[in-house]
């Protein structure tokens, strides 16, 4: 073999070295890994900061009431002067003061939902990413025994520099070749056995078929329990069609009446603070 082509072929093997290097899968699973934290951390703050926003609220909420309790006084204060129209004023603000607690008490609601539902998506990618690092340590473990064998085997059975190159030149063909079969093998199987369903889970399709009958089983069995505890059957057809029906009228009854119960509001509304200012006035007497 002449100069050139030893040259040559000494830097087509450490070029191939470096890219087989850089396709370490070690690297790979550990970037996955810091991956799947930096989704968490992500929801952990997404966290925080809906937890922040409902304090506000709760806090708004808070000054409102005292608010509330506020005009009372005022209103009931204004009465033993006869004051009817400052007692008036106070009332009216303490109404309105109630409308907004009420809106507050709804968006605090809606807010704990969303904390309660990010939270157990928290709880569920962090049993995710515990699952898959025991996983990546394993396969790790396993790649760098693999690796420490294949190389004593190739010193054991080198035989001179340049045999030894072609030596773990041809192994390398031949395990390149090895692995795209075996890899084209395992994805053919994995689509047939449906692990592509969940990647980090041990069960494959039959056992999650037979788990899913076996909880309609055991649901089934509680249903038919609580039946003959309390001797009820299911309702009929004709009982949800009736009750659909009624559900249809209600709702064009409302239709037809809504313009006459937004001024039926509004006096009820005003009778509401004059009955009020009554009481007040009774308390005084």
């Amino acid at each position: 073999m002449g100069i050139l082509s030893r040259m040559s072929y000494v830097i087509r093997s450490k070029v191939n070295s470096v890219l087989n290097r850089a396709e370490d899968p070690r690297d790979t699973l550990d970037y996955s890994y810091e991956q799947m934290r930096d989704r968490l951390q992500d929801v952990k703050q997404g966290i925080a900061d809906l937890t922040t926003q409902k304090k506000r609220l709760e806090m708004q909420k808070r000054r409102l009431e005292e608010n509330v309790e506020k005009h009372n006084e005022q209103a009931r204060e204004a009465v033993n002067q006869d004051r009817d129209d400052l007692a008036r004023q106070a009332l009216e603000k303490k109404k309105a003061k109630m409308n907004q607690i009420e809106n507050l008490e709804t968006q605090i609601a809606d807010l704990q939902d969303k904390q309660d539902n990010l939270v157990e998506q928290k709880n569920e990618l962090q049993g995710r990413i515990e699952e898959f690092r025991t996983k990546k340590e394993t396969m790790k473990a396993q790649y760098e025994a693999s690796e420490a064998s294949v190389r004593v085997s190739e010193a054991m059975t080198g035989a001179g520099d340049e045999m030894a190159d072609v030596s773990r030149a041809i192994e390398r063909a031949e395990e390149d070749t090895e692995d795209m079969e075996a890899r084209s093998a395992a994805m053919d199987e994995l689509q047939d056995t449906g692990a592509f369903d969940d990647a980090l889970s041990d069960q494959d399709q039959i056992d999650r078929e037979l788990e899913a009958g076996r909880t309609d089983s055991e649901v089934e069995a509680e249903l038919d329990t609580l039946k003959g505890e309390l001797g009820k059957e299911t309702s009929s057809a004709d009982a949800d069609d009736e009750s659909e029906t009624e559900v249809e009228e209600s709702d064009a009854e409302m239709d037809v009446d809504l313009d006459e119960d937004v001024d039926i509001d509004e006096e009820l509304e005003s009778n509401e603070i004059d009955e009020e200012l009554e009481e007040i006035r009774d308390e005084g007497r």
